[in-house]
């Protein structure tokens, strides 16, 4: 997904729509890490950017961002960039996705540069990307087939990922069969299948309904604390960040740099009857000034 010119934050989400109001501007109370001690399991560091058109102009997307998310063995994280459509959300997933160098900075995983994609980071895009003329249970499986795993192998796991996002009963169907949130489920279990050390998930239910966004929402926190994931989750909704994240970074406009960090609070229970709680709204609302104040 490109970075497309600055816009202003949306919600797409009853309630949380954004509204343009005279807010006072806050100076960054982001101050970046000591990154001189020992590795955590990922590190970016210095983190910039520049995208080059065809005319040969430079566009800088990101620029020096640095942060590092430590391991928490036994519970998923989720961690959240939130900043408005075309900031540079997207070039940060890419870049420790493998899929693009970084112009400066480093970016590591368990200590190791990252220098291409490979199977310890998976990424779900927003776009639907399962291959038409492939069952589910075939989708699932091609990142396994490809490395070779055998095919009771292979089965045996596809079939407790589409387990784990409710798609048994639709193994043997085709994506032209599904509505939108279950193609977006087969492109998690594909993902999750060959067992990430990341999850890189770029806008993925931008495109749902209300309903099943929710519903989506809540298949990831129950996967991801099942998988003991780290989850690196773009979205410029701020309903779905209060939702989702363990914690939020708060992105500026183009080139994106970190302004703030917002760890939410400790939800008792995270279902749809919480998107209504006064602790819920007032973490809204707090982000919500710090994207208008930045």
């Amino acid at each position: 997904m490109s970075d497309a010119p600055n816009a202003l934050p949306q919600a797409g989400e009853p309630g949380t729509v954004a509204v343009t109001v005279d807010r006072p501007r806050r100076e960054p109370t982001w101050v970046a890490p000591d990154q001189t001690g020992p590795m955590p399991r990922l590190r970016v560091k210095g983190l910039s950017h520049t995208y080059v058109d065809r005319v040969g102009r430079g566009v800088d997307a990101v620029r020096d961002i640095s942060f590092d998310v430590i391991d928490k063995p036994g519970s998923g994280e989720v961690i959240v960039f939130l900043g408005p459509s075309g900031c540079g959300k997207s070039t940060i997933l890419k870049a420790v996705a493998g899929l693009i160098a970084p112009t400066k900075g480093e970016v590591f995983l368990d200590g190791t540069p990252i220098e291409e994609p490979a199977r310890d980071r998976g990424m779900v895009f927003q776009a639907y990307t399962s291959f038409g003329w492939l069952t589910v249970r075939e989708n699932v499986e091609y990142g396994l087939k490809l490395h070779g795993v055998g095919g009771a192998e292979r089965t045996k796991l596809s079939q407790k990922y589409l387990e784990e996002v409710g798609l048994a009963d639709f193994a043997e169907r085709y994506p032209k069969d599904l509505s939108g949130g279950m193609k977006q489920r087969v492109a998690i279990a594909r993902t999750l299948i060959n067992k990430p050390r990341v999850v890189l998930m770029d806008e993925p239910f931008g495109a749902l309904d209300p309903q099943t966004r929710w519903g989506m929402q809540s298949l990831l926190l129950d996967v991801s604390r099942h998988e003991d994931n780290t989850t690196l989750f773009v979205t410029h909704d701020v309903s779905e960040a209060v939702y989702l994240a363990d914690s939020v970074y708060v992105l500026s406009a183009r080139p994106a740099s970190i302004l703030h960090r917002v760890d939410v609070p400790f939800f008792r229970s995270r279902d749809a009857g919480l998107k209504s709680t006064r602790e819920f709204r007032e973490v809204e609302e707090q982000l919500l000034d710090l994207l208008y104040s930045g």
